[in-house]
């Protein structure tokens, strides 16, 4: 699908555009199409596609054309859900083509899975970072064990905390990313303090909550219609949320956004400096109300 118009060359990008909030005005390009892993059941991003690699060409042809088509780019983010699952040559190739034709440009990110980190080694992550690699945004979803397999993550808690470590470890900042509400009802405390342990653990540079909302084509849909997986409302997602803030103790700093769309409340700080003054709005949103309406929230 074409997508970025330039005099004579046309950006190509299949299927629908995801990407962190947080690249709202980066340029995105895709080195890959869908995603490797594809298996969680609460995402229906790439149902669609099958993970394949784009032709090289074809990405560095995307690159000029956005070349040509803007004055100044300063982020680029390079999809789709997997591109960390690329081989070093290639991907420090792709960022070659990118100093090149935007020197300019502040930095590139990409999403990467536990499993890619933990194929790279310690040198490859330090020589993307050297040739303008920055954020890699990491789906943890939960430090629980149990969800984790419930969701078929296809990382372990250990993975996923030895994968953050490693990103951080190479000069890189991660962006991890959990879910509220993702261990229902009957896992919401288990979920609520492994998070936050996780998070102590780990040490990510920051992390952010989404809140737990479905596409009908998500497999894990069909455990909510079947009556065997229930949402949480909206006061239980903040209890579960304070729970959380609570079992995080962490001496680097971190930046927290609950801030998302989907979210029901709306948190923004730095741990552990803001932890007292967001476990405080919670509480004081468990007392007053005042949550999001449903029909505002949005993927």
């Amino acid at each position: 699908m074409e997508c970025v118009g330039a005099r004579d060359a046309m950006i190509q990008y299949e299927g629908d555009v995801y990407r962190p909030p947080s690249e709202a005005s980066s340029l995105i390009v895709q080195a890959a199409i869908g995603c490797a892993h594809n298996d969680c059941t609460f995402c229906s991003m790439f149902k669609g596609k099958r993970f394949r690699v784009r032709a090289e060409d074809e990405v560095i042809r995307d690159f000029r054309a956005a070349r040509a088509a803007y004055r100044e780019v300063r982020r680029i983010f390079l999809a789709d859900g997997d591109v960390l699952a690329l081989s070093n040559e290639r991907l420090l190739r792709l960022l070659g083509e990118i100093g090149e034709l935007f020197p300019e440009c502040e930095r590139v990110s990409f999403y990467g899975s536990p499993q890619d980190v933990l194929r790279k080694t310690p040198e490859e992550l330090a020589a993307l970072r050297e040739h303008g690699a920055g954020f890699v945004y990491l789906g943890a979803e939960s430090g629980s064990g149990r969800v984790l397999e419930n969701v078929r993550k296809g990382a372990t808690r250990n993975e996923i905390i030895a994968a953050i470590k490693k990103i951080e470890a190479a000069g890189l900042i991660s962006s991890v990313t959990f879910i509220s509400g993702l261990g229902g009802r009957e896992l919401s405390e288990e979920h609520a303090i492994e998070t936050g342990r996780l998070i102590s653990e780990a040490e990510p540079s920051y992390a952010s909550l989404l809140t737990l909302l479905l596409d009908p084509a998500a497999p894990m849909y069909e455990d909510v219609r079947a009556g065997r997986f229930s949402f949480l409302p909206p006061r239980e997602i903040a209890a579960e949320t304070l729970l959380m803030l609570e079992h995080t103790e962490i001496e680097k700093d971190c930046v927290f956004r609950s801030n998302h769309a989907s979210n029901y409340i709306s948190l923004k700080g730095t741990l552990p400096r803001d932890k007292a003054r967001m476990m405080d709005e919670l509480r004081a949103a468990l007392k007053a109300g005042g949550f999001k309406d449903e029909r505002f929230r949005l993927l």
